[in-house]
């Protein structure tokens, strides 16, 4: 309990220099957000007055006439009880109404890629650590290294091109428009038919976590407990898969929840190559239209995910490694 309440309290300080960070950045730029929506709703032909322009102001939390500290105060007080402010582009939806469209539909393809690439990374580079040094070893690492390398855009645009593009997968969208479902099942199906290429995506994006698998492994087979295991003859599969794995799997389960937030820039970029209502389609959407409230909370929101990522990496690390539990316990 203690380790978690230790974590939990880094994550909050986390957080609110992420909080600290969103306040300042937009005050920080050229020219005010405010002034830019007025002229765009002044060449609408709305009327501006000084009425309007303190509405403004307090209505997306820029208001010039209070100190900068009480802003601050005031932002952080919002966001920890659900009010993100209004989106410039969306009025008069909030920022969390805006994001919802795209958050749900981010989640599911990035939580899928994640747990799909966590487990291949896992079981290829277990079997490639027991047989390295073989053809099998040579191929699976410097094809997941290639792999690795290649820019997220780059994989997602080939996905789209060679299987999108000829017919054999949707080229976008997250279902089929104007399609009715006859049951539940039929649109479960359609909604994995239009995520398999973003998703592979995501996958082959992350295969560079087979040589984190496969060097631990490694460290692990030369253990004494392993060649002990050996010499009393416990079979080869259960000293791999009960000892060595388990292990071998703390680091990468650390490393693993720290590329989250590479992985999330990937996803958001996948999602635009296949025209996924994500959060990446809600972002680009608010660069155009120079929504900053809403890339303020989408920026935010992705703190969170990966914060949250994170914290469950913890967790699971606490499972696995019994010393942590025990160092808890006598703390």
């Amino acid at each position: 309990m203690k380790y978690i309440s230790k974590r939990l309290g880094f994550y909050l300080i986390a957080f609110i220099a992420a909080i600290t960070l969103n306040f300042f950045l937009p005050r920080l730029m050229p020219g005010d957000p405010v002034q830019m929506y007025l002229a765009e709703l002044y060449e609408s032909g709305g009327r501006i007055d000084e009425a309007t322009i303190r509405a403004v102001e307090e209505l997306f939390g820029f208001n010039t006439n209070e100190p900068l500290i009480v802003s601050y105060f005031k932002y952080v007080k919002n966001i920890f009880t659900g009010n993100w402010g209004y989106s410039f582009a969306n009025y008069p939806q909030t920022v969390l109404q805006a994001m919802s469209r795209g958050l749900s539909w981010t989640l599911f393809l990035m939580g899928s890629g994640l747990i799909i690439s966590f487990i291949i990374n896992t079981f290829l580079g277990i079997l490639v650590a027991w047989k390295r040094g073989t053809k099998f070893d040579t191929i699976v690492t410097v094809g997941g290294q290639v792999m690795a390398n290649i820019p997220a855009v780059i994989i997602a645009i080939f996905l789209s091109y060679s299987l999108a593009h000829t017919g054999i997968f949707p080229r976008g969208y997250a279902v089929t428009p104007l399609l009715e479902h006859a049951n539940a099942f039929e649109y479960v199906k359609d909604v994995a038919y239009h995520a398999f290429l973003p998703v592979m995506s995501i996958v082959l994006m992350s295969l560079g976590g087979i040589m984190g698998m496969r060097a631990n492994m490694i460290n692990q087979l030369g253990e004494d407990y392993i060649v002990m295991g050996t010499a009393k003859g416990i079979p080869d599969r259960k000293i791999m898969l009960t000892y060595a794995a388990r292990n071998a799997l703390l680091p990468v389960v650390t490393t693993f929840a720290m590329q989250i937030g590479f992985i999330l820039g990937g996803s958001l970029i996948i999602e635009l190559v296949f025209n996924y209502p994500g959060l990446g389609k809600v972002m680009l959407g608010a660069i155009n239209g120079r929504d900053y409230p809403l890339m303020q909370g989408i920026l935010l929101m992705s703190t969170i995910i990966m914060l949250s990522a994170n914290f469950v990496a913890d967790i699971a690390v606490l499972f696995l490694d019994p010393r942590i539990r025990t160092e808890g316990k006598r703390g």
